[in-house]
């Protein structure tokens, strides 16, 4: 070998011992890569049932903490009602007959007796009833009179029993046709004088409502006048199926007006039927002490102390704090990172307040007001967002 390629051989050799020593000094100076599980726990992710919060941001969100509690359940149930006249005291008047409105006797507000007279109105039709109804009552006088000269030929010997049996067979088809004259006079309402149809009042109470102008044409079955008798009245109140299953007949109901007035009643029935339009059940109260204080019509808060149901010793949070998050029913207990839901199980519910089990125990402090925005950043995790 050259002198030439001994000096080439000895830089390659040294030009290999320095990469050597470089990247040994690499190897020992960096920092060491982190494993998976590493990186993992570093990062703040958070679990699907956990939700990292500070304080100041829970103040700045109003979500409100407070603690579970024990006890019992008030057993009232809050429901909207409307105060209404009972079935039979709240009468519509028509007109019988077609006709024209000669009379009005009585006004909107004004005190109707049972029977009395609101107004007439003049009809062909009327002055038609009247005439058959004296026509039939005609016949059933000839024909008593033909019975009687039947009865005395009969008895002389003169004339055969058949002529007899004929005049009672007339007669008596001569009292049917009457009733029946009579009976159309008077489901008419047909005055003395056969040339009106009274507009009569079934019941006793006020003129609540007229629509009948003296002078104007109607048709028969024309609605002319409402009357109605407030003493009598019965309050419908529209309740969640849940809670209807705990209301019985004869439960105290505490009536609530707009005015701050309170009046007392009494569960009168319950249709145990849910309208397919409101989704509720309907009760029936009674109203028992300050029923002068309600007009048809009105709309009342009802407070039902429901006898049925009622939880007793259980743990009992707002109806806020109560979040379903994905199949399962949530509360969010606080936590020193900020909150976790947990499951739990309802039991009942009534006046914006829940009994619960199986989830928490009494003095568990957990999310009431707002929960509902835990719930949402909860759900926005599951999907992959920020």
């Amino acid at each position: 070998m050259s002198e030439k390629h001994r000096l080439y051989a000895g830089a390659a050799i040294g030009l290999v011992a320095a990469a050597a020593l470089g990247f040994g000094v690499a190897r020992l100076t960096q920092s060491p890569v982190p494993t998976p599980a590493t990186t993992q726990a570093a990062s703040p992710a958070a679990s699907n049932d956990r939700l990292v919060i500070t304080s100041q941001a829970i103040a700045t969100s109003q979500i409100t903490v407070a603690p579970t509690t024990s006890g019992d359940l008030d057993a009232a149930v809050i429901a909207s009602a409307t105060v209404e006249a009972t079935p039979d005291a709240d009468a519509v008047l028509t007109a019988r007959a077609p006709g024209t409105i000669t009379r009005i006797l009585l006004r909107i507000g004004d005190p109707v007796r049972a029977g009395q007279t609101l107004a007439l109105v003049e009809s062909r039709e009327a002055s038609q009833i009247a005439s058959d109804r004296a026509s039939a009552s005609a016949r059933v006088t000839l024909a008593q009179s033909q019975l009687a000269r039947e009865r005395t030929l009969l008895a002389q010997g003169v004339s055969p029993r058949a002529d007899y049996e004929a005049a009672q067979a007339n007669l008596a088809v001569a009292q049917a046709d009457a009733r029946r004259a009579g009976a159309a006079a008077g489901a008419a309402g047909v005055s003395g004088d056969g040339r009106s149809v009274a507009i009569v009042s079934p019941i006793t109470g006020r003129v609540t409502a007229a629509a009948a102008n003296l002078g104007q044409y109607v048709a028969a079955e024309t609605e002319l006048f409402r009357v109605a008798d407030p003493r009598r009245l019965q309050i419908t109140a529209n309740v969640p199926p849940v809670e209807a299953v705990r209301v019985r007949v004869g439960d105290r109901v505490e009536l609530s007006t707009s005015d701050g007035r309170s009046i007392e009643g009494r569960v009168r029935a319950a249709t145990g039927v849910v309208d397919p339009q409101s989704r509720t059940a309907t009760i029936v109260v009674t109203p028992t002490v300050g029923a002068n204080m309600l007009a048809p019509g009105q709309l009342v808060q009802a407070r039902i102390f429901a006898s049925g149901g009622a939880t007793k010793g259980g743990v009992v949070v707002p109806q806020d704090a109560v979040q379903t998050l994905g199949d399962r029913t949530v509360v969010f207990v606080r936590t020193p990172q900020g909150f976790r839901a947990q499951p739990i199980r309802i039991i009942s519910r009534s006046g914006g307040m829940v009994a619960i089990s199986n989830g928490v125990s009494a003095g568990t402090p957990i999310a009431t007001t707002n929960a509902f925005l835990i719930k949402a950043e909860l759900e926005k995790n599951v999907g992959g967002e920020e």
